[in-house]
């Protein structure tokens, strides 16, 4: 079977069984999101490829996800829980709080991470072949899904241990999974776009995710902070996405702020649309600068 254009002859006509395919302007845009549904098995299958690249045939890969967590949760307790004798939230143990407040926590900035740098690593692909560009940073974000998986598998073996169980709030969790990965997907996605025209942006990457982790509720309840400014940093869209975690996993004692809430979730929506119109705009000049 071949593909012919419009550009060919106009008595040229197709044979039974050939398949004429008709390029015009503007064509691809209209049809782009409908292209990303047709183009979902490509996602299936880079998706596939960089999860295995991460965990088949290796030992680091699901060590690092376990490991990762497992320290930070350690450092946090000690210095938070223990040295600043911080409150945790309700009736949990501080170990619970902080692990529950880094699943959010790595799932944003893993996805940040891995799909900033995906268009890079997919050169090759993105000179040869029309597809929605969106698919590569999408797939990318798969490998933090699957890590954050292995995570929450980590923390209800943490909660038989501790006998603290989550009450029927967690039904809720899949939805607060969903929000964050668009909060992270936002930030990414605009990232990404810039990476790819200043190569630069790989360094600023790390930068953020180290700052941001400790301006985000990971090692301490948002409850500490002041009311006066509990508002004001709930603009961090990873506050409401970590908030909505540990009230759905710590039981009813743990409250969700809902002015807070709203405005994250207000941020989290204003990123993922400028991230997406952003790196629709640019996508037409990956092929070049890659």
């Amino acid at each position: 079977m071949s593909t012919l254009s419009s550009e060919l002859s106009p008595d040229r006509r197709p044979s039974v069984g050939e398949r004429l395919t008709i390029l015009e302007p503007g064509r691809a845009e209209r049809n782009y999101w409908s292209d990303l549904w047709h183009y979902r098995e490509l996602f299936a299958i880079l998706a596939w490829r960089d999860v295995a690249v991460r965990y088949k045939q290796t030992v680091i890969g699901l060590a690092w996800a376990l490991i990762r967590p497992f320290l930070t949760m350690i450092v946090f307790t000690v210095i938070f829980g223990r040295l600043a004798a911080l409150p945790s939230d309700g009736s949990a143990p501080y170990a619970i709080m902080v692990f529950a407040g880094m699943l959010p926590w790595f799932l944003f900035s893993s996805i940040l991470s891995d799909a900033s740098s995906s268009l890079i690593g997919n050169a090759n692909l993105i000179s040869k072949v029309y597809f929605p560009r969106l698919v590569i940073p999408c797939a990318a974000a798969m490998v933090a899904v699957a890590d954050f998986l292995v995570n929450l598998a980590m923390l209800m073996v943490l909660m038989l241990w501790y006998g603290f169980f989550p009450g029927w709030r967690i039904l809720f969790l899949p939805g607060f999974v969903l929000l964050a990965v668009a909060a992270s997907l936002g930030p990414a996605l605009w990232v990404t776009a810039l990476n790819v025209k200043y190569r630069d942006f790989r360094y600023v990457i790390p930068f953020i995710v180290q700052f941001g982790l400790y301006v985000s509720p990971v090692g301490f309840s948002s409850a500490v902070v002041p009311e006066a400014w509990r508002f004001l940093y709930s603009l961090n869209p990873v506050v409401g996405v970590i908030d909505g975690f540990r009230w759905c996993l710590l039981g009813g004692e743990s409250r969700l702020h809902v002015p807070g809430f709203l405005a994250s979730l207000c941020v989290v929506t204003f990123f993922l649309w400028r991230g997406v119109r952003y790196f629709r705009a640019t996508e037409r000049n990956f092929a070049d600068m890659v």
